[in-house]
This record gives C-alpha cells, structure tokens and sequence, in this order.
C-alpha cells in the first residue's frame, strides 16, 4: 500500500486520539481554532470564520488530493476536539516525510496532548510505514517548538533562509529538524517517558 493509504488510519492510546479529516470536522475544529496566539508562527492566519472557512478548505483539499495525511486529534480524558497535525512531503520513493502543520487550542496545550500525538504519528511512520527519515521544520523565531524538538531528540540540521511568505508580510527563515530510523528507539523511548517532552503543542 502507498504511504498515504497506509496513513489514512485512526491512531490511538490512553491519551489521543488522531482521525484523518472529514468535512464533518468543521465545527469541532472551528470551535477551538479562534484563538490569535495559535496562529503567531503559523504560515496561515486565521482570525475570522472567513479565515477559517479558507482553512479548513485547504485542509480538506489537501487530505482528498493526498498532499498531506490531516489528523484532527481528540484529547481523550475530556473527549474533546483539540486541534489537528498532519504528514506532509511525502517522498515515498526516498523514505521521507515531514510531520508539521501542528496547532492545538488554548485548553490542550501543556497537557501532553501535542507529545502523544506526536508519539503515535512517528510511530506510524517508522513502524508500519517503514520511514526513513522524518522532518520537522518550524520558524526560526519559534523558540518553544525548537526546544520541544530538540527534547525529543531530533536534530538541528539548519536554516533556510527567506523560504516562505508570513502573514503580515516578513519571510520567514525556516530551520529544519530531522530523526533518523536509527535513532527512533532511544527517541520513542524518550517521548514514553518524558512528560514534558513536546508538551506545549507550539505550532510548527
């Protein structure tokens, strides 16, 4: 099966619970998606349900055409709808992908909803779709996710420099993070066991 058949699949544990998107999505994720401080290093801004509309259809897009593999994730010791993450650049002929696109509302950051998430996307990958390589790039300025990346174990490997359009105007400097199948023991094992690891849900 291709990568992004093998990836449009529930993952699940004791903690999350990440579903690929459905139209039937829209209310659950507008719900928790109003929120400006979400969006601060986020290529798209969304601070209206015009924004969100445009959003949530380009999520959509992407999920039907197979550009990207879009997890609504579910926090489930309140059963509530927490935000989305998604596999994107998926080159399968190389063994690669990128997990990013990552956003949590206000209510499930900091309770290792974003760590667990995390945990079963990269799991997935490594193990039942037989990556390679997986990549994470988030803005240069983003201090937080840099340091919940490198927490994790992943590695620095640098910067491109104005790779992207920013809302508001700037071009961001993207720096890249990557963890190798070889290193995915000690970093599964990490993430089992750290509770602050990756616990924020910082964008990326």
């Amino acid at each position: 099966m291709s990568w992004v058949t093998t990836a449009n699949t529930v993952l699940e544990n004791e903690h999350v619970k990440l579903h690929p998107l459905r139209r039937d999505d829209y209310d659950a994720l507008h719900s928790v998606a109003m929120e400006p401080a979400i969006w601060r290093y986020f290529v798209s801004m969304v601070s209206s349900d015009e924004d969100f509309d445009r959003f949530f259809g380009a999520n959509l897009a992407d999920q039907t055409a197979g550009r990207r593999v879009v997890y609504v994730i579910t926090d489930k010791s309140s059963g509530r709808v927490a935000g989305s993450m998604s596999f994107g650049n998926l080159a399968e002929s190389d063994g690669r992908l990128e997990i990013g696109w990552s956003w949590l509302g206000r209510d499930f950051r900091g309770r290792g909803v974003n760590r667990w998430a995390k945990y079963l996307m990269l799991e997935h990958a490594f193990e039942r779709m037989s990556a390679q390589r997986v990549e994470f790039k988030t803005d240069q300025l983003n201090e937080q996710a840099r340091r919940g990346l490198r927490n994790i174990g992943a590695v620095e490997e640098g910067v491109l420099r104005s790779f992207n359009p920013m809302p508001g105007g700037r071009r961001r400097d993207a720096i890249y993070y990557s963890i190798l199948r070889a290193e995915w023991p000690q970093v599964k094992d990490q993430l089992a066991r750290s509770p602050k690891v990756l616990a924020r849900g910082t964008p990326s």
